[in-house]
């Protein structure tokens, strides 16, 4: 029977068993009869999880490791290249060829002192059209300047060497020495690169009174840090341990060292130093690489790869490598690879090459191997979610996935003086016997164990801790 309506601000009772509106509470409608609903609600007591898993942390345990220090900063050194390697540009000065050495083969400048070319070098000299040989024998001291004789020719020119200041590379493959003379004149120290990070503290709060740690709530909640329960408190807190830890990530991705003074909010007079994230190292040391998921149509073919390839055979030349990648360029490799198979265009043979009209086609790929190299895909849910970097409006230099070399690199540690392997990321945090801030967490108010007269339950969260990431070379980041 329906509800018959009264007049507004009515409500008395009726003579009958009648459904009046003004005889049943309403629990919706704000106003002075606003207890006019005939029937409680029907409660749905479980919380709805419309995202999924939201945390998007696991990144940096798959592809690294934690270590302690007590320290403020972390000092590594890296080796340097073995081979001797240099560009700069040719001239002919007083009737010599004469080459300026102006960077080495990284691009780090050189100077009269820091190039190991000596004296009785043979050296390999190229102007990007023609090579040649040649023996150098003057290496001017003070500058960054050597004199060479051609083998194969009078001089540089009549090897068809530009040496009117063109750019040349050249490289030492070996010595030449005649009978009966002295040895070297000289010797190579080894190079190597001596690289520091410091840490940073990150800090989150949460804080719930007394009366509402308390009070139950109508729902049922759950979250991605295991709290289930009633009280609502227990949700508000585990969302804020979750966020935290993957704040404790994002921090070690996204963080920059600061270039310029930044003051403390709080006014106390010290600066905000920063630290060198996984992002702004690869920018600063390693690798780059666009165009794989930007070309339209996507990529059909391996030429961006072997691009790839050619990049890291310069370098390291690590043979595993894992590829953490947004939705957009693991689709499109997906797609590229599919095309290397002679089946692929009519569709029935995608991904798995024996499939049968009732099973479940595999349309991705997980891995595949180019030359030396192997290669293993994976979706890397930070680059996606749109909470994250999934919704960075920038669609041009926005990051897309990053190609990082799997196992260890040989590292000599500052601290402890000596040789360690290392995975290529790892991140150090402060501890000691007396404070461990690796995750630091306590409780403080009045609600549960007192510490205070605060009619509350403050939960405290604190870390330490920095990204140290070795042989960036080896590392590529795809834009």
């Amino acid at each position: 029977m329906p509800i018959q309506g009264v007049p507004a601000g009515s409500f008395t009772p009726a003579a009958q068993k009648v459904t009046l509106a003004s005889a049943y509470l309403d629990f919706a409608t704000a106003g002075a009869n606003n207890w006019a609903q005939q029937y409680l609600p029907d409660l749905i007591e479980k919380e709805a999880e419309i995202f999924g898993n939201r945390t998007i942390g696991g990144f940096l345990s798959q592809v690294g490791a934690e270590e302690s220090m007590t320290s403020d900063q972390v000092i590594w050194s890296e080796q340097g290249r073995l081979h001797l390697s240099y560009n700069g540009t040719a001239a002919v000065v007083a009737g010599n060829d004469v080459i300026t050495l102006t960077t080495d083969i990284d691009g780090a400048a050189v100077g009269a002192t820091t190039h190991g070319i000596r004296q009785g070098d043979m050296v390999l000299i190229s102007d990007g059209n023609t090579t040649a040989t040649a023996y150098v024998d003057v290496v001017t001291a003070g500058a960054a300047t050597i004199e060479v004789e051609t083998y194969g020719a009078a001089n540089l020119a009549g090897a068809g060497i530009n040496v009117g200041g063109a750019a040349v590379s050249l490289f030492v493959f070996g010595s030449e020495f005649v009978k009966g003379e002295v040895g070297r004149n000289a010797s190579n120290e080894p190079q190597f690169k001596s690289l520091s990070n410091q840490p940073i503290i990150l800090k989150d709060k949460f804080e719930v009174s007394g009366s509402d740690a308390s009070a139950i709530g109508w729902v049922e909640v759950s979250g991605e840090d295991g709290q289930s329960g009633y009280l609502w408190y227990l949700k508000a807190e585990g969302d804020t341990r979750t966020r935290f830890a993957d704040y404790l990530e994002m921090a070690m991705i996204e963080s920059e060292k600061a270039v310029a003074n930044i003051a403390d909010y709080q006014g106390n007079g010290a600066l905000i130093k920063g630290t060198e994230g996984l992002f702004a190292a690869l920018k600063a040391r390693g690798n780059q690489a666009s165009g794989i998921d930007t070309v339209s149509p996507p990529a059909v073919n391996l030429a961006e790869f072997d691009a790839i390839l050619a990049e890291f055979d310069k370098n390291g030349a690590i043979e595993e490598n894992m590829m953490f990648l947004n939705r957009d360029s693991s689709l499109a490799i997906d797609d590229m690879l599919a095309g290397m198979n002679s089946y692929g265009a009519g569709g029935s043979s995608y991904g798995v090459f024996d499939n049968e009209e009732d099973m479940a086609m595999n349309l991705g790929f997980t891995g595949f191997r180019r030359g030396s190299y192997d290669f293993y895909k994976s979706d890397w849910k930070y680059l996606n979610d749109k909470a994250t970097r999934g919704g960075i409006m920038d669609t041009v230099t926005n990051i897309r996935g990053v190609v990082i070399p799997a196992g260890v690199s040989s590292v000599y540690d500052q601290v402890l003086g000596k040789n360690l392997k290392r995975p290529f990321l790892h991140v150090r945090y402060r501890a000691s016997q007396t404070d461990d801030r690796r995750l630091k967490t306590w409780t403080t108010g009045s609600v549960g164990a007192v510490t205070s007269d605060l009619d509350a339950m403050q939960m405290h969260f604190l870390s330490e801790r920095c990204l140290v990431t070795q042989g960036a070379n080896n590392f590529m980041l795809m834009k």
